[in-house]
């Protein structure tokens, strides 16, 4: 069993157990057995036997819980902005979804449903602001709450670890929710992240609640573009288990380097959606199912059936189908249909320079478009070597390779996972390999990452970054990098 936590607050929750991570969506991450080595060691609260990684850009809302004193008041700018935009929402449902619509379907997300609004809280300055109204209802099965966290530096002086700021109630699917938000952890363990987790309040809940819910940053309300802090899960919630969420759902070095804190301020969209019980649905009424092609066409490329296609990699021979690659790839287009076709008339291709339990999560991901999990016997520890050590290891040569695979095949979407687990997950040991990566497959943000990251070093840090052979390595095969990073020190000085 893991490890056991208690948040504080108004209510009083049952100890949670927390499992292993889950399968990784669009922030991929360490394995849970690296707790606190590395600052990038994420470890996902999990409490639960779901594995539920169901999509990767998906719709996300919150919930938070409180008794008297949650809500929002007239506050600030950004509120009043956010609140603009929420009202307009509410007061058009009809252009509000077809905005949405049209937003999410430019991103392609997996999940095309529109939610509807669940009200905004605003954190301000360590505290939450006064509601000025009553709970609001988003009217339907799912819903999305906007969390505001202003003033965040004085709110993490004022927040301790172990701590945390409940959001107003909204309700969604006829439950009362609410968002925890811990500036500092709230747990030991995660004493060097932002914790964040989504409540169910009702105390009289006659049966488990499944719920499916994710956290995103949401960088312009009107575009409504989600961000994924961690990936969606689907969990079921009762009164004596109310409490899922992440202790770790982002670094705060990561948080206070991106692009998502601006002006000392961001803002986290929570989103929830309530699977419905089919023993109360009306008589006569027709429920839709989920969209399950993702399960389906998963099923597909773990059976092989109708197969046309073998790969040899490294000694090992992968069967896919060639539509399905080619439909995902341009790269396994022009191989498989174009100038480039190989082996007309066996279809068997020879991979070269790859591992293969890379281009199976290569495969993974063409199939399910779903962050692959590493397969759990890779890290093997040998006698004297640290566990944690060793996973983390693996895990970054595995991330790294896959990055390098996804720029390969030209699956773009692929490739910007890596870049943000590489850049979430770094730490001395790490940067210059991946700084390396970045520079050598065009990859500008992670780059960024890096070097932002080698800027808010101490010296000493940067004598050990410094005195590797990755270093020599970049200095001598790509100058440019040393001279950007030089650039970027001064302008620190």
């Amino acid at each position: 069993m893991g490890r056991t936590k208690r948040l504080q607050g108004p209510y009083q929750p049952k100890y949670l157990p927390s499992d292993k991570t889950l399968t990784l969506s669009k922030h991929p991450r360490l394995p849970q057995k690296r707790k606190g080595k590395h600052p990038g060691a994420p470890g996902v609260s999990r409490r639960g036997s779901d594995r539920g990684s169901m999509v990767q850009r998906n719709q996300t809302s919150g919930a938070a819980r409180g008794r008297g004193r949650l809500g929002v008041s007239g506050g600030s700018g950004a509120a009043q902005r956010l609140r603009a935009a929420s009202g307009r929402d509410a007061a058009s449902a009809s252009g509000s979804m077809q905005a949405e619509t049209s937003s999410v379907a430019r991103r392609q997300d997996v999940i095309r449903s529109v939610m509807p609004f669940a009200g905004v809280s605003v954190i301000a300055n360590g505290k939450l602001c006064l509601p000025t109204t009553s709970d609001v209802d988003a009217g339907a099965a799912s819903g999305y709450h906007l969390l505001v966290v202003e003033g965040y530096s004085q709110t993490k002086e004022m927040v301790p670890n172990g701590k945390h700021i409940m959001s107003r109630p909204f309700v969604v699917g006829g439950h009362r929710w609410c968002i925890s938000y811990a500036p500092n952890g709230d747990s030991s363990h995660s004493a060097d992240c932002v914790s964040l987790h989504l409540v169910l309040l009702d105390d009289d809940v006659a049966k488990p609640v499944k719920v499916q819910f994710g956290f995103s940053f949401i960088d312009q309300v009107e575009w409504q573009n989600p961000i994924y802090i961690r990936e969606t899960q689907t969990h079921s919630f009762s009164s004596d288990d109310s409490v899922r969420g992440f202790d770790d759902a982002v670094r705060r070095d990561a948080l206070e380097q991106s692009k998502h804190l601006k002006g000392d301020s961001f803002t986290i969209r929570c989103g929830v959606m309530v699977y419905r019980d089919h023993d109360t649905v009306d008589a006569g009424a027709t429920e839709v199912p989920l969209p399950d092609i993702q399960q389906h066409l998963n099923h597909l490329f773990e059976t092989k059936v109708g197969a046309d296609v073998t790969f040899n990699v490294n000694g090992e021979t992968i069967a896919a189908h060639r539509c399905v690659l080619a439909a995902r790839s341009p790269v396994f287009m022009a191989q498989l249909f174009g100038p480039m076709k190989e082996g007309a008339a066996t279809c068997d291709i020879q991979i070269e320079d790859m591992e293969a339990n890379v281009f199976r999560a290569l495969l993974s991901f063409i199939y399910t478009d779903l962050f692959p999990e590493m397969e759990d016997d890779e890290a093997d520890v040998e006698e004297g070597q640290e566990a944690d050590e060793v996973v983390y290891a693996t895990w970054l040569q595995w991330m790294q390779d896959l990055l390098v695979a996804a720029d390969r095949y030209d699956i773009q979407r692929l490739k910007f996972c890596c870049e943000e687990g590489l850049s979430e997950c770094m730490d001395v040991s790490s940067v210059t390999s991946t700084l390396a990566i970045a520079e050598q497959h065009h990859c500008h943000d992670l780059k960024e990452a890096c070097l932002n990251f080698l800027r808010v070093q101490s010296s000493s840090s940067l004598q050990e970054v410094m005195s590797t052979s990755d270093w020599e390595h970049i200095t001598v095969t790509y100058p440019s990098v040393l001279n950007e990073l030089i650039a970027k020190l001064a302008a620190k000085a």
